[in-house]
């Protein structure tokens, strides 16, 4: 989901309740505040010697431990006030991938991308999941292309990385 969608869709459903979840039936408690919004670079060389570069809105969720036993979620709307905020500071690029930062203690920090969402009468539902690793150089490497239950690629020996 681009930065902008995001955007759009908090201002389209500003009077719901924003809720995370970072695995299958897991989600972010509604203690959870927004911490910081990352403007990120990423200028890259894979291992097949290719250059790339892309921009990433990085928002980090904490979860804060003197509000654990809070009921009410964020909504839309205050969330939508912290990122125009934020924005008017350090301007965010709008056609950036959002990713959130996110961990607690059964679950390691990670960088989540949206894969869908889920409106509901009275909240939105951002499901998020973890983007595996994946050699970018598959034909520089000689890594064929496979399913991707059956990927061994770029695996010790296999002649990529």
């Amino acid at each position: 989901m681009k930065t902008q969608e995001f955007l759009s869709l908090l201002k389209e459903h500003q009077n719901k309740s924003l809720r995370f979840s970072y695995a299958p039936h897991k989600f972010v408690g509604a203690n959870y505040h927004i911490t910081e919004i990352k403007n990120i670079s990423i200028d890259s060389v894979d291992c097949g010697a290719g250059t790339d570069f892309w921009k990433e809105t990085i928002i980090q969720l904490w979860e804060s431990p003197s509000e654990k036993d809070k009921t009410e979620f964020m909504s839309s709307y205050k969330a939508l006030g912290i990122l125009n905020k934020v924005d008017r500071i350090k301007p965010m690029v709008k056609d950036a991938e959002v990713k959130f930062e996110y961990s607690n203690a059964n679950f390691h920090t990670a960088q989540l991308f949206v894969g869908n969402y889920q409106v509901f009468e009275d909240q939105l539902i951002l499901n998020l999941q973890i983007a595996k690793t994946d050699c970018k150089a598959k034909d520089a490497c000689g890594v064929p292309e496979v399913a991707p239950a059956e990927a061994s690629s770029c695996a010790p020996g296999s002649g990529c990385c």
